[in-house]
């Protein structure tokens, strides 16, 4: 027999083609399918006439159902139809399925892929970070530190102050924010966006470690505050966060008289110090502005009147006690007088300015107070007179305990301002402060007076006995604030800045900043410690006249370098003279302190912003040289 032919592939409901496969069609007459069957081996065609005739009703109503002897292509044709039936119901479940599913799925998979990469992060955080192999840190190659100062943050720290100190000892009052911002007598105006979220008040340094551990953890800037006497910007809160005020630790801790020493806190002021150590025959001689406290000294590692005789505050300092930037609790030495044993951390944390760590105890060198003391004032036609007397007296060895210079702006500032019980000369002054033997002391005065004549001293005062001498050297302690009560209004500032140079340079240097600061139109005076080089500028400016005293402070400080100077002699830098490093100590040189600051503080949370940048400076921002 002839096999059937195949069905061709096309899409279901095969309707024609298929029709035409199976040799379907329809009678002409009846509309009933008619099936031709494929040819036989037989020569001849037979057909097979399956229409429904009348006679066969009966049969269609007694039985539904199919013939059970259908022929051979009636039975292809409907296996075909169901299975392309089948096929198609399995695809739409499947589809319905997937439908179903795929967003499940896909949930599932992002799941799986965050878990994954989570688990991997974490193992990588495992491993240890590659050692740093350069010795210094350029500033291109820092990143912005990174702070969390967020209110939710900040918020949730204030509630772990109060669980430390009791809630009286952590302000957020606003007059207490704005006096830890800065002051009027700061060079630095800070913006109404630095500021401190909140004061607070610790009495121990267990206190100040617990703090500085929940800034640590959160990432909260941390500023330290000290009696508030700093002319730089020291102390104003750059990136915010908190305040540490140490005004609660103001205590004499312990005196070892015999030993000559002294431990004391960081809020006990110098002049209330010397109060208590006079009791005892004993002073202290670093003696910077009224109102300056220990903790302050030290950061800035001021000097004073006295530092001709008896040195700085780097000379004065034993140990400290420093509280780091993760809580950690140090000191830097026991009491011996001398030690080569290891690093010398005391004085790398002098002069630090907060940014290496918190100070909260200092054991202090103390010495014999001079039997007697005297004081000497001599007026100059010139400043330049005055400064070359100052180096004459150096030269000649003469051992006085300080020589400070006024010129002739601030005499006449002094004498407007009445803060003293006499009238001056105006003109350009110096001070000399004796110390010693009874005989000695008039040794010295009559030494310096015989100088002081020699470089064209019009007049030559010396006091004869202690109020005398309390009297005229009162004078130089009133410099800043008689030029601060010539302000003509609230908007006038005062900015008081420093240089110093080697003694032989001292006349020029002098001379030609007193020039220019004339040809500014300023009111401008200078007063100096000039027995060691170093001098001051007070200048007085509103907001138009800034830009003026900005440059006559630029060229100031560009001439002590020239003439191998120091940008500041006992301010500190703060954040006016920090771009200046550069020009006096190389660009290397600040790189390594950059290091040394990300050694001690990784997160850069104490005072930053202070003396070393910690990110590159906007355009503009820094003067050009």
């Amino acid at each position: 027999m002839y096999l059937p032919k195949p069905i061709p592939k096309t899409p279901f409901p095969p309707s024609t083609a298929l029709l035409r496969t199976l040799n379907l069609r329809l009678h002409p007459h009846s509309g009933q399918q008619c099936l031709n069957t494929l040819p036989l081996r037989h020569h001849h065609h037979r057909t097979f006439h399956t229409s429904l005739a009348p006679r066969e009703e009966k049969e269609k109503e007694k039985s539904s159902e199919v013939h059970p002897y259908k022929s051979f292509h009636a039975q292809l044709y409907e296996s075909t139809y169901e299975r392309v039936q089948r096929e198609r119901a399995e695809q739409e479940k499947f589809a319905q399925q997937r439908l179903a599913t795929g967003r499940g799925w896909y949930a599932g998979f992002t799941v799986a892929l965050l878990a994954s990469s989570l688990t991997f992060y974490y193992i990588g955080t495992l491993r240890p970070r590659p050692i740093a192999e350069t010795s210094t840190l350029p500033l291109p190659s820092t990143e912005p530190p990174y702070h969390k100062t967020g209110k939710a943050n900040l918020e949730a720290a204030w509630a772990d102050f109060v669980d430390i100190l009791g809630e009286a000892n952590v302000s957020t009052a606003e007059s207490e924010l704005q006096y830890h911002s800065g002051s009027e007598w700061s060079s630095y105006t800070a913006s109404a966006k630095e500021k401190p979220f909140c004061i607070v008040l610790p009495s121990t340094t267990e206190e100040v470690s617990k703090i500085v551990k929940i800034c640590h953890r959160r990432q909260i800037p941390i500023t330290g505050y000290s009696g508030g006497t700093s002319l730089e910007g020291h102390f104003s809160p750059t990136r915010g966060g908190i305040c540490v005020d140490f005004r609660r630790m103001d205590q004499i801790l312990t005196l070892h008289k015999e030993d000559l020493d002294v431990v004391v806190q960081p809020a006990l002021g110098w002049e209330y110090l010397n109060e208590e150590l006079a009791k005892d025959g004993l002073f202290f001689p670093p003696d910077p502005g009224p109102g300056a406290q220990i903790g302050g000294m030290v950061g800035t590692g001021c000097s004073g009147t006295n530092a001709y005789r008896y040195g700085t505050m780097r000379d004065w300092v034993l140990s400290l006690t420093v509280v780091m930037a993760d809580g950690t609790i140090i000191k830097t030495r026991q009491r011996p007088r001398k030690s080569s044993a290891g690093y010398d951390l005391t004085r790398l944390f002098i002069g630090s300015e907060g940014t290496l760590g918190l100070v909260t105890e200092a054991t202090l060198k103390v010495t014999v107070k001079p039997k007697s003391e005297s004081v000497a004032v001599a007026s100059f036609p010139t400043v330049r007179d005055a400064a070359q007397c100052v180096a004459k007296v150096v030269g000649e060895g003469v051992p006085i305990a300080a020589i400070e210079v006024l010129d002739d702006v601030q005499m006449r500032c002094i004498n407007d301002a009445g803060s003293t019980s006499r009238q001056w000369k105006e003109m350009p002054t110096l001070f000399f402060k004796f110390a010693g033997t009874a005989s000695g002391v008039k040794e010295q005065i009559g030494q310096v007076q015989k100088l002081a004549k020699g470089n064209g001293s019009n007049s030559f005062d010396f006091a004869r006995n202690a109020e005398e001498a309390q009297e005229l050297w009162s004078a130089r302690k009133e410099a800043l604030w008689s030029v601060m009560a010539k302000r003509r209004d609230d908007g006038d500032h005062v900015w008081t800045t420093d240089v110093a140079v080697p003694i032989s340079r001292l006349p020029d240097i002098i001379e030609e900043t007193k020039e220019d600061m004339a040809k500014s139109g300023l009111l401008a005076t200078m007063v100096g410690h000039v027995g060691d080089g170093n001098f001051h500028a007070i200048i007085l400016f509103n907001d138009s006249e800034r830009k003026t005293a900005d440059a006559v402070v630029h060229r100031m400080v560009k001439r002590a370098v020239e003439m191998q100077g120091t940008v500041t002699g006992e301010h500190g830098v703060g954040l006016i003279k920090r771009d200046y490093l550069a020009h006096e100590l190389g660009e290397t040189t600040v790189d390594a302190m950059r290091k040394l600051k990300q050694a001690f503080d990784p997160l850069c949370i104490l005072n930053c912003d202070k003396i070393v940048r910690v990110e590159k400076p906007a355009a503009g921002e820094v003067k050009p040289w």
